[in-house]
């Protein structure tokens, strides 16, 4: 018995799809979506948010977020694979790095402020530079043709 897993790529239509909700890329987005708000929010609730260090880290936590929303919203109802000429994966990649080396700056930043707030943020803005490296390396494998995760699954018995 052997398994081959497969993309949609032949999808003409938009539709929503839930199981992407519990792949890998999914639950990655998903953890990006909290830590960047998780992160945004402490900065906010500071008393010192309107520093320049506060600006620059809310400034990456929503690039982050409102980035990773609208790609996941893309993924989740199959958008990306209508429009197939378009590199997704290779954009992704970049802006994921992007962010991740724009978190460790701000991350660092946030740390060297000093106040609790800005502390907290910093460590949730570390964690989200790891998700979205991690993220960006996926998506280098997926490029280079190592197979990541599929959204199909298709199962061949051969008899000899």
């Amino acid at each position: 018995m052997s398994t081959t897993q497969t993309t949609p790529t032949d999808v003409t239509y938009i539709r929503y799809n839930g199981a992407y909700i519990h792949t890998v890329p999914g639950l990655l987005k998903i953890v990006c979506l909290v830590l960047d708000l998780i992160g945004f929010i402490c900065i906010q609730a500071s008393a010192f948010s309107y520093h320049s260090r506060g600006g620059f880290f809310s400034y990456v936590a929503m690039q982050g977020f409102w980035f990773t929303a609208i790609m996941f919203g893309l993924y989740l109802f199959q958008v990306v694979y209508k429009f197939n000429r378009i590199p997704w994966l290779r954009i992704e990649m970049w802006v994921c790095a992007v962010t991740s080396a724009l978190y460790l700056l701000a991350s660092c930043l946030a740390a060297s402020f000093g106040t609790e707030a800005f502390i907290a943020a910093a460590f949730f803005g570390f964690l989200a530079m790891l998700a979205y490296g991690y993220d960006a390396f996926l998506k280098y494998r997926a490029i280079s043709g190592v197979v990541v995760s599929k959204t199909t699954t298709v199962t061949t018995v051969t008899v000899a």
